[in-house]
């Protein structure tokens, strides 16, 4: 589980870490400092270089889940049925003109 709290100029995050490997913990932590990079970044290639770092280490994240690690029926590809579903769902975002807004 995580929380939240967001506080003036700063959002705190607390993660649960006890069900996850210290390589998933690590790079959990280096998504989000990439997620900071990639939004405050006013370089051309950086921003470029590092939306593809961030979707790399999202398909890790992917492949290195729990599911995926644990689950394991008639060899079925888990982690890369989960990515190709993904990137389906990356292209309609290219594709629409319309941004998305997650907000809660």
């Amino acid at each position: 589980m995580a929380k939240f709290k967001h506080e003036e100029n700063m959002l705190n995050i607390n993660i649960d870490t006890s069900d996850l490997s210290p390589q998933q913990t690590r790079l959990i932590k280096t998504i989000i400092e990439e997620i900071h990079h990639v939004c405050t970044t006013t370089d051309e290639g950086e921003f470029f270089d590092g939306s593809a770092d961030l979707m790399r280490m999202c398909a890790a994240i992917i492949k290195q889940g729990t599911f995926t690690s644990k689950l394991k029926i008639d060899g079925i590809p888990y982690a890369e049925q989960a990515l190709e579903y993904s990137m389906d769902a990356i292209n309609d975002c290219v594709d629409t003109t319309k941004i998305v807004n997650y907000d809660n």
